[in-house]
């Protein structure tokens, strides 16, 4: 089930309206509706109470689209709202460049400069048009991409950090995708170790380490042929890790299966580079576990209602040794049980509230490192010499950027998720990285709340911790408020003074990591650690190698500008993609609130335009005239002999629209044309009666098989009546009728008949109702918009048909033979 959203007005006027309660504030939602067209003495008339309430004014904004925009006037008089609204009536807040466009005289006067730093999909663009509106604006405006930390320009802003001149110029995200070498193979492996190559003198650490892992857990938990399972249909997730594959050079897509309880099994298409590859959908695990024997990690993207029952599931096959839960607010008394169950299974869980976590040039999970651009620019294509664990899921994003500009690249990063009882730990994850001989040195971006931090400090003391560990604990700022903070983490409060940031920073610098005076520092710590462990020949850094390339998806491309394509096909009278579904310019919300009804829908959809109140009447008209003419018409017999043969609704109402034609129901297209060049060449009605006798041509629209000029047709009758009542002219209507004198005087039959009429009256329409020019006019005459009527009120009548043949459980019709005259060829003899 899809849903719309609403705007405001209209969701107010459904509440009271239908929804029935005794409450005091029944009935007291009043408004008035301004636009720049407003006549304010005519508003004041329709509602008086304008003038003696206090106004709230706003704009009448989309319900779950509200925006954060600020525009609300409160507690004003009707002058007051009449001062608010002029700045502001008929604009449009189009986000930060608007605002700095509409209040530079301000940011001029108080010598306002702005600072930006931006990362993401296409963020070159952003920083790109940021700057423009500086250099147009006069307003000093900074744009820093990747390149920079992302809280150095805080550094920036008070002063403390001088302001880089020329900022890099970053590459183009589409320089990274596009294959310059035209070749379409898989490229070839460019490292399978670390990328730092180990040397036989490698200095030695100071002192050994004690045994560090837990028995039944592995240090490592993801190599190049590690394939996972991924449950839940996740299918922009499963092409980003596929696509992280084919660039780091596996032999396989570490997908192997996917589950999703909701759908039967079956094949999910999806890329490998440039080919198209099937991965199979599994209705059940079981199925899935048993068809792949290899698969040793599950990625759960299941929700929080049914994460739990899902990775219990999971645990109980030996083969999983890695879950990832993705969900968050899993209730902390069951993610209790399920890391109680898996440390008795022998198995790592990262997460829940978690984005996961990657090795480079092994596995990644879901969608950690963010799309393809960021995965090639933080070069995560390759493994480095530094491990990290983080909490959160975004910071990871940024600890790949940091580290691959300030070192020789990342080895392995995990977030372990911000919920108050993660899976794994920071100590899990430590040890596991001291124990993994390709790691040379350790970041940990821990946070305000808990104590884990505490035990890298023991571990370090112990000397189970041996390698370098920089560290920092963000949410310092959390002692400057006088009360309790929680900060975005469930996790992230500290309930006593130990659990603060502050305090965790310095227990962690006294038991010997390295940790900068700030967050803005980290980078620049763990460059200088870095450095020293090249001085000192522990890390060697390897010469680096073009990453590989992959395609880039079209959608992507179309987005970023780089491509383009014909559309398959054009379309000018509907639009679903936005907020509202929209009809030729027309909210729908507003199709209802002007109570257009089916008359004005149709001219929205059928002509663009919105035609005049008669003038929708008499669509209605027409439609309500033509919807039936009983069972014994060719295309309702035919609905109602389909109906009988057992055919379902659309078929049987297929077969009788079938009938339509220049003898059944289309003689509304041809009356009007033959109509209008008769009246367009100016010749007399009598002329045009002999010369359609001379050319032994029957008229359009004249004539009537039961009817006649002594037994009216009470529909044309309606419809005549009101068309000379209602339209400003009618000369076509006026001729046709001078023909019917002609017509009947020779017999009384040949009548100016239903089609005759409204295919007449529809030109007149068209013609003179304002909304069309003379060729616009003539245009939907020609291309037949006419028979769209008939087509359209008949099918109320034959789907009326086959409901009456259902409910009434005919049979199978067989037409009677006494009916039907038998006339064969008379036996011939030899």
């Amino acid at each position: 089930m899809s849903a719309k959203a609403i705007s405001e007005q209209t969701g107010k006027e459904l509440l009271y309206k239908y929804i029935c309660t005794t409450s005091a504030i029944q009935n007291r939602f009043k408004y008035a509706r301004v636009t720049p067209d407003t006549d304010w003495a005519r508003l004041l008339q329709d509602h008086p109470w304008l003038l003696s309430q206090s106004l709230v004014v706003k704009p009448d904004q989309l319900i779950k689209r509200r925006g954060k925009l600020g525009l609300v006037g409160v507690n004003l008089s009707l002058d007051g709202v009449k001062s608010w609204l002029k700045p502001r009536l008929g604009q449009e807040a189009t986000g930060i460049v608007r605002a700095i466009r509409d209040y530079q005289g301000p940011l001029k006067e108080h010598e306002v400069t702005i600072f930006v730093r931006r990362g993401g999909p296409n963020y070159q663009e952003g920083l790109r048009v940021m700057g423009e509106v500086g250099k147009t604006t006069g307003i000093p405006i900074h744009v820093f991409g990747t390149e920079t930390h992302m809280t150095a320009i805080v550094g920036m802003a008070l002063g403390h950090r001088p302001i880089p001149n020329q900022p890099p110029t970053a590459a183009h995200t589409a320089n990274f995708l596009l294959n310059a070498s035209g070749s379409t193979s898989t490229p070839a492996p460019s490292r399978t170790a670390s990328f730092s190559e180990s040397r036989t003198d490698e200095v030695a650490p100071a002192k050994k380490a004690k045994p560090a892992m837990p028995q039944g857990k592995s240090a490592t938990l993801f190599s190049r042929h590690t394939k996972a399972i991924v449950w839940g249909m996740q299918t922009r997730a499963v092409q980003g890790m596929l696509d992280f594959d084919y660039v780091c050079s596996r032999d396989e897509p570490s997908v192997a299966a996917m589950v999703y309880p909701f759908t039967g099994d079956h094949k999910q298409k999806f890329y490998w580079g440039h080919k198209e590859i099937l991965i199979s959908v599994f209705k059940n695990m079981a199925d899935a576990m048993k068809k792949h024997p290899e698969v040793d990690v599950l990625i759960n993207f299941a929700s929080l209602r049914s994460a739990y029952d899902s990775t219990i599931e999971t645990m109980n096959y030996a083969q999983i040794r890695t879950i990832a839960i993705i969900a968050e607010g899993i209730p902390e008394a069951l993610t209790r049980k399920l890391i109680k169950k898996a440390e008795q299974k022998g198995v790592t869980i990262i997460g829940p509230a978690t984005v996961g976590g990657i090795k480079p040039g092994c596995f990644k999970i879901g969608n950690t490192g963010g799309m393809l651009d960021n995965i090639l620019a933080s070069k995560l294509y390759r493994p480095g010499s530094v491990a990290y664990v983080s909490r959160s899921g975004g910071m990871s994003n940024e600890l790949n950027n940091i580290i691959s500009r300030t070192t020789d690249g990342v080895y392995e990063g995990v977030a372990i998720g911000g919920d108050r009882y993660p899976g794994s730990t920071f100590m899990d994850h430590v040890l596991r990285y001291q124990d993994t001989p390709g790691v040379k040195m350790i970041v940990v971006l821990g946070e305000i709340g808990g104590t884990e931090e505490y035990k890298i400090c023991r571990g370090i003391k112990e000397g189970r911790i041996t390698k370098p560990v920089v560290c920092w604990c963000i949410g310092t700022c959390a002692t400057m408020f006088s009360s309790e903070v929680q900060f975005g983490h469930a996790g992230a409060c500290a309930n006593q003074a130990s659990e603060t940031a502050v305090a965790k920073n310095q227990a962690l610098k006294e038991a010997g990591v390295f940790v900068p005076r700030s967050f803005d520092e980290l980078g620049e710590i763990i460059q200088s650690v870095y450095e020293y462990l090249v001085a000192g020949g522990v890390i060697v850094p390897a010469q680096e190698v073009p990453p590989p390339t992959v395609p880039m998806d079209y959608s992507w491309a179309r987005e970023l500008g780089l491509i383009r394509k014909p559309a398959s096909f054009m379309t000018s009278i509907c639009d679903e993609r936005g907020q509202e579904l929209i009809y030729a310019g027309m909210p729908i919300t507003e199709v209802f609130k002007e109570e257009m009804g089916i008359g004005g829908v149709l001219g929205l959809l059928w002509f663009q335009k919105r035609l005049p109140k008669y003038s929708c009447q008499f669509i209605e008209m027409c439609l309500m005239v033509t919807a039936d003419h009983g069972p014994a018409v060719s295309g309702a017999h035919n609905t109602i002999i389909c109906a009988r043969a057992g055919k379902d609704l659309v078929s049987s109402l297929t077969s009788g629209l079938l009938t339509i034609g220049d003898r059944f129901g289309g003689a509304l297209d041809a009356a009007a044309k033959m109509f209008s060049k008769a009246f367009d060449s100016g010749i007399i009605p009598m002329e045009f009666v002999n010369k359609m006798k001379k050319e032994g041509k029957l008229i359009m629209g004249i004539g009537h098989r039961v009817k006649s000029i002594n037994n009216p047709d009470m529909r044309v009758q309606i419809l005549k009546d009101y068309v000379r009542q209602h339209f400003p002219a009618t000369p076509l209507l006026d001729y046709a009728l001078e023909v019917e004198k002609i017509t009947t005087s020779k017999k009384p039959n040949l009548i100016l008949n239903v089609d005759g009429l409204i295919g007449v009256a529809f030109v007149d329409m068209l013609r003179h109702c304002g909304s069309f020019t003379r060729e616009e006019a003539d245009e939907y005459i020609d291309i037949g918009a006419l028979n769209g009527i008939f087509v359209l009120g008949r099918s109320m009548g034959f789907i009326g048909h086959y409901l009456d043949q259902k409910r009434l459980k005919q049979g199978l019709y067989r037409h009677p033979w006494d009916d039907i005259s038998y006339v064969l060829p008379e036996h011939m003899s030899m």
